[in-house]
């Protein structure tokens, strides 16, 4: 069964008529060629296809883009204004926190949602932060320090 829906994604409304099954991650994906955000696991236990919905981190597998029609989704490629990197990404890249880059979309994701909410945060509270987002390649002290350093160049703005 299709239905028409609008989805407010990076500040622009994309009328779509998806199937009802069809999740979220996957509309990002097929219908709106947004690659950023990358399908792992399926089952929300990667981390790997995390965007904000309303500011929250979600895991875009286990939502049907149905239900997040009139909601505010943020995806990867909605961080960057004009060309220029939001601290959070830019953080990764000076820290070398991105090796083969599958998870670095949803841990940047994970990251800059858990920053607006704690400016200031620990090293471990940051860990904690994280901890729904799996990394392979760098071991988590790169991502660690990236975290940390964004949060630093946000509070001096």
């Amino acid at each position: 069964m299709k239905r028409d829906i609008v989805l407010k994604v990076n500040g622009s409304a994309y009328h779509v008529s998806i199937e009802t099954h069809r999740t979220l991650v996957e509309v990002l994906r097929e219908t709106l060629g947004l690659t950023g955000t990358k399908k792992s696991c399926s089952e929300g236990e990667c981390g790997a296809c995390t965007v904000l919905v309303d500011g929250k981190p979600t895991a875009s597998c286990l939502l049907l883009a149905v239900a997040a029609e009139g909601k505010e989704i943020t995806t990867i490629e909605g961080l960057s204004q004009g060309g220029k990197l939001d601290p959070v990404q830019e953080a990764f890249v000076r820290q070398t926190a991105i090796q083969c880059g599958f998870c670095t979309p949803g841990m940047v994701m994970a990251a800059k949602a858990f920053l607006d909410e704690n400016p200031e945060p620990t090293a471990r509270a940051v860990r904690k932060a994280i901890s729904g987002n799996l990394c392979r390649c760098t071991g988590y002290q790169q991502i660690v320090d990236a975290i940390m350093a964004a949060a630093e160049t946000m509070r001096a703005r």
